[in-house]
């Protein structure tokens, strides 16, 4: 069985100057292209999800824009996969999971955004299938929201997701952890 790294939604929009900007977006999104790079370099699946706003009302990732494209840090090449979606989990209504099984992978790697949405959607919907998430939180980003009267900081937001994840879903790890047990 194989290993196949997912990127979810790594696009402009989230990033400065963007429609919708996370905090650490940039950070994260190079320990995202180390670990690309190393995936890339072990000949391993490399497999991009891109969000197209299907909603009415959107204001971001909407199709034709600059927003909505894959950021430099994490560009595509030619002949990897990169799969459109409309929902915040990346197997509804794409050819991911298909994909993953034609190749025989059974662990996938996450690194992306929005935690608390898309990353986490995906990979509960990854676990449901039977697949072994290992989630990179230093290559994942999210933003601050609000409960109420209350405005829970992107840090925090993140840290009970990756909590959450990491109870039963995911192995949570760091970058530098997942590389430095690369092989």
């Amino acid at each position: 069985m194989a290993t196949a790294l997912l990127i979810i939604d790594i696009q402009n929009d989230y990033f400065p100057g963007g429609k919708m900007e996370l905090e650490g977006s940039l950070e994260a999104s190079l320990r995202a292209g180390e670990i690309l790079a190393r995936f890339r370099e072990k000949g391993l699946p490399v497999i991009y999800i891109q969000h197209f706003a299907a909603r009415p009302g959107a204001t971001f990732f909407l199709p034709g824009t600059e927003g909505v494209k894959i950021h430099p840090n994490v560009a595509p090449l030619p002949g990897e996969a990169v799969f459109q979606k409309n929902f915040p989990n990346s197997f509804r209504n794409t050819p991911l999971l298909d994909h993953l099984r034609e190749r025989q992978v059974d662990k996938i790697v996450v690194c992306g955004m929005m935690t608390h949405m898309c990353v986490d959607a995906s990979v509960r919907a990854a676990f449901d299938y039977g697949l072994e998430v290992t989630v990179v939180h230093d290559a994942c980003a999210t933003r601050t929201l609000a409960f109420g009267d209350q405005t829970i900081p992107a840090a925090q937001v993140h840290g009970a997701f990756l909590a959450a994840l990491g109870f039963i879903y995911a192995r949570v790890v760091s970058a530098g952890e997942l590389l430095g047990n690369f092989g």
